[in-house]
């Protein structure tokens, strides 16, 4: 039987980030997807419309209608929005904890927009933020949630020790946002730090990477593979993701990228 993942996330209208991206990367990873909408964003590339939320009895009555009919294998959250919505999901999810779930805490947009209102950071610490099997933040996120700028490796390195001693839960922390020639990004995990590192590719004005690297790991844990191995294979698609992209120009004359979900490994 094919795998079946969860994602439980935003509605992107450009379809390269939030629920979108993730089923595009669970089929291309044979991976059957399942999704509990949580909100739904009008976007494009560098640009927030405008966001709107889906109650969240309505959230939590999917996800529950879901897990008693399909064997989820492994599940996913993304841009969850508010504190209601985080405290519907935990409830739920605390009933499936052999279930592996992967959070990446989405708060800010490529674009620099919120995503997240500002009371739900605390409600996501203590309530899901300990049902994780891996929580995947970006160096902005992570910041946020140490309460301190990362600029290098070595910060990297501090703020990871920092988070896993807070949540007590392996942690991803995504280089992505440093200078330099690769992305390199750190695992934290049974007292272990591992490294995962590929090229950067330049000059690409998309969105969507951290949706497209978790759903991955999602996929990677409903396949059955160990953590590790499901991250090192998730650097690869989202790097060639990203690498082999899609362009094309504006009726105004700009250019406007996407994720290829679909990428030569």
């Amino acid at each position: 039987m094919i795998p079946v993942a969860l994602t439980i996330a935003g509605s992107d209208s450009s379809a390269g980030a939030g629920i979108q991206a993730d089923l595009k990367t669970f089929g291309a990873l044979g991976v059957y997807g399942l999704t509990a909408v949580t909100c739904v964003v009008a976007e494009t590339p560098g640009l927030v419309s405008k966001i709107e939320p889906v109650s969240a009895e309505l959230v939590r009555d999917q996800i529950e209608v879901l897990l008693r009919s399909f064997p989820v294998a492994a599940i996913k959250t993304g841009l969850l929005f508010s504190a209601s919505i985080i405290m519907e999901i935990a409830r739920v999810l605390r009933e499936h904890r052999s279930t592996p779930l992967v959070i990446d805490p989405v708060m800010v947009a490529t674009s620099g927009d919120a995503l997240l209102q500002d009371d739900a950071i605390q409600t996501y610490e203590h309530e899901l933020f300990p049902l994780a099997t891996l929580l995947t933040p970006n160096l902005g996120e992570a910041s946020r949630l140490v309460g301190r700028s990362i600029t290098d490796l070595v910060a990297m390195r501090e703020a990871g020790e920092v988070l896993t001693e807070k949540y007590r839960v392996p942690v991803l922390l995504k280089g992505g946002h440093l200078t330099g020639e690769y992305a390199i990004d750190l695992l934290f995990a049974g007292g272990n730090v591992i490294e995962f590192s590929a090229p950067f590719s330049r000059g690409i004005a998309t969105h969507g990477t951290g949706c497209t690297y978790s759903a991955a790991i999602t996929a990677g844990l409903a396949n059955g593979w160990p953590l590790e191995e499901a991250i090192g294979h998730a650097k690869k698609f989202v790097t060639a993701a990203i690498a082999q992209h899609h362009a094309w120009e504006t009726k105004d004359g700009k250019s406007i990228h996407a994720l290829r979900h679909t990428p030569r490994l």
